[in-house]
């Protein structure tokens, strides 16, 4: 397998620290296109995007997006509805760390589990389109025997300025961002624009190569990054950095979140500063 291949694969290898053991191959899932401003709305869904850790229920087991058995509580997945849920594990807002040092232990916490609820926002077995399967999940969710598990609310888009209010509104309240759905999309295992994520800023994640040594005030402590995108560039990533970060700073081959505000001309992300070590991405 070549290096790119690796590299794309990153995030889907997931939790690191699971067993590999405890690997399978990776749910075959919806993922998310960006939103810009000026897309058709009228057939969309939104709900909030949850800061959490990608979850699949196949019936039977709970999987992350990497194929990572997550070894939950047994009390967590006993009453779960037997048929296959997407959704997001989640603590809460602005807990994404809490939420993935939960995930990721293999002596699950029951009292710490207690914390996470199954934020589901798609059926993926359920014949016909969003609107369909969104009319059967809201019939399976809420259910008396497992009450964590939650059918993620979803409301119908109209403009854009509907969407940039209801997006300020979500972020003011700790929130992420929103997700849109496309009413008439059938569930494909790709990346489309049937689904989308709107965030006040650009998002993405990088493979750190190297610890580029600073200067100045920085002088003994790590002035950047180099990182590479699953697309294969690399660029130097040196803004958003604590004092405490920079003397600590993520390892050579973790993975790590970023901000940014458009794209070059070469592609590579404009204004781009750090925003976390992604401890629930694969280390290489």
């Amino acid at each position: 397998m070549d290096r790119r291949k690796l590299l794309l694969l990153g995030p889907a290898l997931a939790l690191a620290p699971l067993l590999a053991t405890h690997a399978a191959a990776p749910p075959s899932l919806m993922l998310a296109d960006v939103y810009r401003r000026g897309m058709p709305l009228a057939d969309y869904w939104v709900s909030e995007k949850y800061d959490g850790v990608r979850g699949y229920w196949d019936g039977k087991q709970l999987w992350t997006r990497g194929g990572a058995l997550v070894v939950a509580p047994a009390w967590f997945t006993a009453t779960l509805p037997n048929v296959p849920m997407d959704g997001e594990l989640w603590a809460g807002r602005g807990r994404f760390a809490k939420t993935v040092s939960i995930i990721r232990s293999q002596t699950p916490d029951d009292t710490a589990w207690r914390e996470i609820r199954f934020m589901v926002f798609d059926l993926p077995a359920e014949a016909g389109d969003f609107t369909t399967r969104l009319a059967a999940l809201r019939r399976l969710l809420p259910s008396p025997a497992a009450p964590w598990a939650v059918a993620v609310p979803q409301l119908r888009a109209s403009t854009h300025e509907d969407l940039q209010a209801l997006l300020d509104k979500t972020v003011r309240m700790g929130g992420e961002g929103l997700m849109l759905h496309r009413g008439s999309s059938t569930y494909r295992a790709e990346r489309s624009a049937d689904l989308l994520k709107v965030k006040p800023f650009d998002e993405a994640d990088a493979r750190v190569l190297a610890q580029l040594p600073g200067q100045g005030r920085h002088a003994k402590r790590m002035g950047a990054l180099l990182v590479e995108t699953p697309e294969g560039k690399r660029f130097k990533l040196g803004g958003g950095f604590s004092d405490a970060q920079r003397a600590h700073p993520p390892a050579i081959g973790s993975w790590v979140s970023y901000r940014y505000t458009g794209t070059t001309g070469s592609g590579l992300p404009r204004f781009a500063r750090f925003l976390r070590v992604r401890d629930d991405l694969a280390s290489s």
